[in-house]
């Protein structure tokens, strides 16, 4: 005999049993119902802002491998959190955002803070998004949606639900599960193994699915099998592989003929989980070298659609590079020369802006082993990359996406999902003003982070795009007078602000060592480098 639950009773005993019990939100009047006797196993974590709620679930998610559980206000608040949607949806990052919405019997007569055609709002930057028809729909919808969520590729999804749906009968929803890998068939990975095989200068491109789908031990045996040099794709959102390796390369730029330059010479191009065409500024030339032959792994059939060269191969990635392993020769190929290691800017002991270097350089000498980075610098990524590699899966979180404010809320999720590991967050002084609320969050639940601001008084990456067309001044870039060490100590976290070069060490130190969040504010250098022509970025 099948129990009877309410609708909220339903829900929630599906969340539990697949793991979401932690629930990032911002309250409101339609979601007051769901919330009636909130279960004491499950933990809500308020968020000032949407955009900031939903950010911190995924950085949560991030750091636990499961969905994780996002409540929204109606029109409103999804209107407010569309850019980190954005972002989750573009990272592969799975969210279920469930959203209330005004009761039933009110929506034909458009009311106060309802939303008109909910599941469109969302769209495209969500996997799946619906309103059911009926109120005990609501959780076998739920369930639905966390299946699409957790399915590769993953993202976020969306469920609007009137308000006057918790309450009514509602049936259990029936345990089942879904295996999601999959690989190509055996002709298509022979078909790349003998390219492989018969490469005079194989390369490999790795993007952020190879640490989404947990693929780089994989990766790892078949770059040291193949003997072939590996690149990150342009703005991954993650690592993907270790950086202190002798086949590692460094970062593919965001511009169409610096990234064919760079391939310049490899006959056979094997992309991992990796958007490799993503582009930031225009240029003309070749989208890869001529005479190359391009294969692109990924399991997002979109993905292989648009890609406009090559042969794309749909598979999650663990299992197509295990049947690769399987098919590959062991190649005898002299490994790459080591990347040089650039010299660290001298501690200068006088009151001037900083070089953004330094301060890189001395995260990196301070850091603890165990720290997770989080960046979100737009104007100095590459810089940043060159000088703090990192080395281990999992250690390394940005946003391949570009919306600004990830950074902050991402890395309280995360701390929030840690057991006690360091959470180091580098920032712009632009970036941080988006999601600046998220600092309220950290505090409460006293998470170990600290927020290392790069506060140039600018939005330096415009300015830079700005000069790449020859543009001497962009109105609107400049910040001054923003006090960041005080925002923050409003939020009622401590912080230090440093504008002398020589005091820099003991601020690290005493950040990283804070039992809780801790704000560094940095007063740096402007970055007048042209964007992406750095002479780092290798």
């Amino acid at each position: 005999m099948t129990t009877e639950l309410t609708v909220r009773e339903a829900f929630f005993d599906f969340c539990r049993r697949v793991g979401m019990t932690t629930v990032f939100g911002n309250p409101g009047s339609t979601e007051l119902r769901m919330f009636r006797d909130f279960p004491a196993d499950f933990e809500y974590v308020l968020a000032l802002q949407e955009t900031v709620a939903v950010a911190a679930a995924a950085g949560h998610s991030l750091g636990t491998g499961n969905a994780t559980l996002v409540n929204l206000h109606s029109a409103g608040g999804v209107g407010h959190s569309l850019g980190a949607v954005f972002n989750a949806y573009r990272d592969r990052v799975p969210v279920v955002i469930v959203a209330g919405q005004q009761s039933r019997a009110m929506l034909p007569t458009h009311p106060f803070l309802g939303a008109d055609e909910p599941a469109l709002f969302p769209r495209p930057y969500v996997k799946w998004s619906r309103q059911p028809e009926r109120a005990e729909d609501v959780p076998a919808a739920l369930a639905e949606a966390y299946r699409v969520a957790m399915t590769p590729p993953r993202g976020p999804v969306f469920l609007s639900v009137p308000e006057d749906d918790w309450e009514h009968p509602a049936e259990p929803v029936p345990d089942r599960e879904v295996r999601s890998d999959f690989t190509a068939s055996p002709a298509a990975l022979r078909e790349v193994a003998e390219a492989l095989n018969g490469a005079a200068n194989p390369v490999l491109i790795v993007g952020p699915g190879v640490e989404d789908e947990d693929a780089l031990p994989g990766v790892l045996a078949l770059a040291e099998r193949t003997g072939a040099p590996v690149w990150i794709s342009p703005l991954s959102g993650r690592s993907g592989f270790p950086e202190d390796h002798a086949l590692f390369r460094g970062f593919l730029p965001p511009v169409r003929d610096q990234l064919s330059a760079r391939l310049e010479g490899h006959d056979v191009i094997l992309a991992l989980g990796a958007p490799i065409f993503t582009y930031h500024v225009h240029s003309e030339g070749a989208v890869i070298p001529a005479g190359s032959r391009l294969f692109h792994f990924d399991c997002d059939p979109s993905q292989t659609a648009w890609a406009p060269v090559g042969t794309s191969v749909l598979t999650t990635i663990a299992a197509g590079v295990s049947g690769l392993l399987e098919l590959v020769d062991k190649a005898d190929r002299p490994l790459p020369e080591p990347l040089e290691r650039l010299a660290k800017p001298a501690v200068t002991d006088r009151a001037a802006p900083i070089d953004a270097a330094l301060v890189v350089e001395t995260l990196r000498e301070r850091m603890p082993e165990d720290a997770v980075i989080v960046e979100e610098v737009p104007s100095y990524r590459d810089m940043f990359h060159a000088r703090l590699p990192i080395t281990r899966p999992g250690g390394f979180l940005t946003t391949g996406s570009g919306a600004l404010g990830w950074g902050l809320p991402v890395a309280v999720g995360r701390a929030l999902a840690g057991s006690g590991e360091r959470i180091v967050c580098v920032i712009g002084d632009g970036a941080i003003m988006y999601s600046v609320q998220g600092l309220w969050t950290a505090v409460q639940h006293n998470v170990p982070m600290t927020v290392v601001v790069l506060n140039n008084q600018g939005y330096g990456a415009v300015k830079a795009l700005g000069r790449r067309i020859k543009m001497d001044s962009v109105p609107g870039t400049d910040l001054p007078g923003i006090e960041f060490v005080t925002l923050a100590q409003g939020f009622g976290c401590a912080g230090r602000t440093v504008t002398n070069a020589a005091d820099l060490d003991a601020a690290m130190a005493e950040g990283l060592g804070h039992d809780g969040p801790y704000v560094i504010d940095v007063r740096v250098a402007a970055d007048n480098a042209a964007l992406y022509d750095e002479p780092w970025a290798r």
